[in-house]
């Protein structure tokens, strides 16, 4: 159906990343900065993000017994000397989205349980607030997401109820939903993030300069004026 002129609009983002990937990161903050601009020519359109589960290495214990450093370089088969060049050049482009990298404070563990945490926190509308805490957690203060006690603490300064989001938690809760995430990513043919997926309609995968999500946006808008 055509849209109404005039009519009120809102682009759908879905967004499938991991809390522990560092482009997702990235992603993120080149998305807001996207919004932003978006938001600048087109003062009455609402743009609703949604973030869901994608596990990088889901076989990830959760306490993996070494640094950041260690896991990769034992996943991609690289030199020390290589993890770090490529961390060093990773941590440069965060800074150039105004981000904080501190590779070498990274506690690397399986992320199952922060997704949990991140549905909890969609399910009491602070889904945004969670996952800007647990990134710059992981990323720049280098806390242990692998730990309930931790996340718990997390899911406070979000704004949420610590005690809610630690029966959630132990009682698996959003499980389901997480499993859910990742099915749906498969069917997708989602095999790396960050990946975007405006209105159900366009694709965009990683973590695409500002410029780049923002002219997903406007594509976006103009298929619904279309009908």
């Amino acid at each position: 159906m055509r849209r109404v002129p005039g009519a009120a609009a809102t682009i759908v983002v879905d967004v499938w990343s991991d809390i522990a990937c560092p482009w997702c990161y990235i992603g993120k903050r080149n998305l807001e900065s996207a919004i932003a601009a978006f938001r600048e020519r087109h003062a009455g359109v609402e743009v609703a993000v949604t973030y869901h589960s994608f596990e990088l290495s889901p076989d990830t214990p959760v306490d993996f017994d070494g640094s950041e450093a260690d896991f990769l370089a034992g996943r991609l088969g690289l030199g020390r000397d290589e993890v770090d060049a490529m961390h060093e050049r990773v941590a440069g482009i965060a800074a150039g989205a105004g981000l904080e990298y501190h590779f070498d404070r990274v506690r690397h563990t399986n992320t199952r349980r922060a997704h949990e945490l991140l549905h909890h926190a969609a399910a009491a509308g602070r889904q945004a607030e969670a996952k800007e805490r647990l990134m710059r957690a992981y990323f720049t203060e280098g806390r242990d997401l692998g730990r309930e006690d931790v996340l718990a603490d997390v899911a406070t300064e979000a704004g949420l109820d610590r005690e809610a989001a630690l029966r959630s938690l132990r009682a698996g809760e959003h499980a389901p939903a997480v499993e859910a995430d990742v099915q749906l990513a498969h069917r997708f043919g989602i095999s790396g993030v960050p990946y975007f997926v405006l209105d159900r309609r366009y694709g965009v995968s990683g973590a695409q300069a500002p410029e780049v999500l923002a002219e997903a946006l406007e594509r976006a808008l103009q298929a619904q004026a279309a009908g």
